[in-house]
């Protein structure tokens, strides 16, 4: 007798369709998978996220040469990659004399790259390009697994072409890479929301850590939602998520502190001194300039007492929308606000673990925390900043439009008509406003004006009559409409901050708007202090006016050729040199002559010269291949060099050449301007200086050593 099999259930056909072809073709098929997305997934969705993989890292690296990086960071990687003392503290000069003011981790990833490849442009671009494009894959990734394809491929296309986001990726600061440290950390907490485990928590906790060793307080801003939503929506007795969070923060803990605990257990004679802090601490670092100084404006290390709020304007929640603010950031800002609201309101009878709030709680959090934060912060404020909130902007944009659509198309008219339609509206004419500010800018600019009027008047439209005439398709046309309306601002900047040069130390997207830096080179804004960082209009100096990029070093360790102090913008003399800035060496000259003079004399010194700040002895190292001391930090009012401390130097022969300002300083700083004066050799301009040379008359030549500032010190000269 003949039986039949019974036909196979749906979801045996599902497992049997998802199941793939046999075993000697799982390469192929897994190969073919990782470009085509899973078979469950729409056709269009893997595509559309290498297309946009491809439009990220096309905008990061375009170009790649041509980018001038902070010369800041800059000068740390390169001496990083001559001492590994230099490298784990995160010196500015190889000899380890003063560190930069934030904690190494960026400039180790940079530096790792740097002696695998050797030092130049792309080699400190590579890991800032992968960390961008990595975010996004990051956050398309976690919205599509909480919200779907749409959500997630809308979700990374905004933050791809987040203007202040594509601005800093091309360049060397840190916060790139803290920003992918914080994406892992959420993806992390999600992963244990919801499998309720303790390692994804721990890994959490580490991530953040690790950022938090990249730009230090910073990478607590999430940490308050971050503890909220594992507490509310994990799916194991309140018990377990108390203790499980005791451990993480353990983790956390540890993985903050181990750098700052060893470098402050070393002791300082062995050591660089830790630059912007005090005392001479990291931990005064943490709690100070990189802590509450930033929040209040004011702290025990520096008092920065607001210095620097100018460059994104003036502390407030309005600062987000701004001159300065307003096309770096906001464009999707209304739009997020609503959709968050939305999104909560429409999961707000769902189970206390649903993962589609937990995601909104998350990413809701982000924002609001990173937008209070940075609105209402009275210390040194620059643009770039903001990049950490673009995240959560792109999150709620992605997953909060998906669902304020669902529910538009299928909820009740009176509920849901105008929910989706108002957020659309709402940021189609911030974006009007914004591309107004900027009219006459540039053609780009007014097209992005007429798309973003045309297709929100469009979205807007289409989307109501669709919904009361109950056409889905005309629906679906619409909400493509508005993802255009709502991002050809943005990408008309991101396309500007791509293409045209930027400010290494201070970029900004998109044309200059008045009080800020837009547009890569913009003016100084008005009301800035000295002793802030990037307190200029113009680029750093060590980026090179002629090619404008880093370059390799040739064999030998000479810095790259194309960041050339004497070749930088500010005040130049005719000899080539250029204007330092205040405190110690403020007012003094140091020309491309000048350098070669003193690599041709340093005997055997371990540093080639000591100067007034950071930004003129990074420049002078990545000229010259040698290690030069930063007396007073980067605002030059660091405690870093003593009068005792420089006469050891002198003493012991690691040290000969010193500038000084002509008008003397204040404090420490005047005593060793006394004592250098006093016991010091002044070195003539004409000793290096072409122009100078040529003079004849004494009294030229007087002038000539005057302008100069520089004074050589030998052993003989310390009593």
């Amino acid at each position: 007798m003949t039986t039949l099999a019974p036909p196979p259930s749906q979801e045996d056909a599902r497992r049997s369709h998802r199941a793939g072809p046999p075993a000697d073709g799982g390469v192929a098929a897994r190969a073919r998978r990782l470009f085509t997305g899973p078979e469950d997934d729409p056709r269009w969705a893997r595509p559309a996220l290498w297309g946009i993989l491809l439009l990220a890292t096309a905008l990061y690296a375009w170009n790649l040469t041509s980018i001038t990086g902070n010369t800041f960071y800059d000068a740390a990687v390169y001496s990083g990659t001559k001492s590994w003392k230099a490298f784990f503290f995160g010196a500015l000069d190889s000899g380890s004399f003063i560190t930069v003011d934030k904690p190494p981790f960026a400039l180790w990833v940079m530096g790792l790259s740097a002696r695998v490849f050797g030092y130049g442009t792309w080699q400190l671009m590579l890991p800032m390009v992968a960390a961008g494009t990595g975010s996004v894959a990051l956050l398309y990734r976690q919205i599509k697994r909480d919200f779907g394809p749409v959500a997630g491929t809308i979700s990374a296309l905004v933050l791809t072409l987040t203007p202040i986001t594509v601005a800093i990726t091309r360049d060397t600061n840190p916060d790139p890479i803290l920003v992918l440290l914080m994406m892992l950390g959420a993806v992390a907490l999600m992963k244990a929301v919801r499998n309720g485990k303790l390692m994804p928590l721990v890994w959490s906790a580490v991530a953040i850590g690790f950022a938090f060793n990249t730009k230090m307080m910073q990478a607590y801003v999430v940490l308050p939602v971050f503890f909220l939503v594992y507490l509310w929506a994990t799916n194991v007795s309140l018990g377990k998520r108390v203790r499980n969070l005791a451990v993480a923060t353990v983790a956390l803990v540890v993985s903050s502190a181990w750098w700052m605990v060893i470098v402050d257990l070393i002791p300082a004679s062995s050591r660089p001194y830790i630059g912007g802090s005090t005392d001479n601490t990291v931990w005064d670092l943490v709690i100070g300039y990189n802590g509450f100084g930033r929040i209040f404006g004011a702290s025990s290390s520096v008092g920065s007492q607001g210095n620097g709020a100018s460059f994104g304007g003036s502390s407030g929640l309005y600062r987000m929308f701004n001159e300065i603010m307003g096309g770096q950031i906001s464009w999707l800002i209304p739009f997020a606000a609503i959709a968050l609201v939305g999104g909560l309101v429409l999961r707000g009878r769902a189970p206390r673990t649903d993962a589609k709030r937990a995601a909104l709680m998350l990413w809701g959090g982000w924002f609001v925390l990173h937008f209070l934060t940075f609105s209402l912060a009275e210390g040194t404020f620059h643009p770039y900043y903001v990049t950490a909130m673009a995240p959560g902007i792109a999150a709620l944009a992605g997953a909060g439009g998906v669902l304020l659509y669902r529910a538009f198309r299928e909820g009740s008219a009176a509920k849901w008509a105008w929910v989706l339609p108002a957020a659309i509206a709402a940021s189609s004419v911030w974006a009007v406003v914004l591309l107004q500010r900027v009219s006459g800018s540039g053609t780009v600019y007014t097209v992005a004006e007429i798309v973003v009027g045309v297709a929100g008047i469009a979205s807007v439209l289409g989307l109501l009559v669709g919904r009361f005439t109950k056409r889905h398709r005309l629906m679906g046309f619409a909400a493509l409409a508005a993802v255009v309306a709502l991002l050809a601002g943005p990408a008309a900047y991101s396309v500007s901050a791509a293409t045209s040069s930027t400010n290494g130390t201070n970029p900004t997207a998109g044309p200059s708007t008045g009080g800020g830096m837009g547009g890569g080179m913009g003016g100084a804004p008005s009301g800035n202090s000295s002793g802030t960082k990037g307190k200029t209009g113009s680029a750093p100096s060590g980026s090179g006016s002629s090619s404008g990029k880093m370059g390799t070093p040739p064999s030998g360790g000479t810095a790259p050729s194309g960041t050339k102090s004497g070749s930088t913008s500010g005040s130049t003399s005719e000899s080539g040199a250029q204007q330092a800035g205040g405190g110690m060496g403020g007012g003094s000259q140091v020309s491309s002559e000048m350098i070669a003079y003193l690599k041709k004399h340093q005997d055997g010194a371990t540093w080639l010269l000591a100067v007034s700040t950071d930004q003129t002895a990074s420049s002078i190292i990545l000229e010259s291949g040698q290690p030069v001391i930063s007396m007073g930090g980067w605002s030059g009012s660091d405690n870093a060099m003593t009068l005792a401390k420089l006469k050891s130097l002198v003493k012991s022969g690691k040290l000969h050449y010193i500038i000084v300002s002509s008008d003397g300083g204040q404090g420490t700083n005047s005593a060793i301007t006394a004592w250098v004066k006093a016991h010091g050799t002044a070195v003539k301009s004409s000793a290096y200086s072409s122009s100078s040379s040529t003079t004849s008359t004494s009294s030229s030549t007087s002038s000539s050593t005057t302008s100069s500032g520089l004074y050589r010190l030998d052993a003989s000269d310390v009593s």
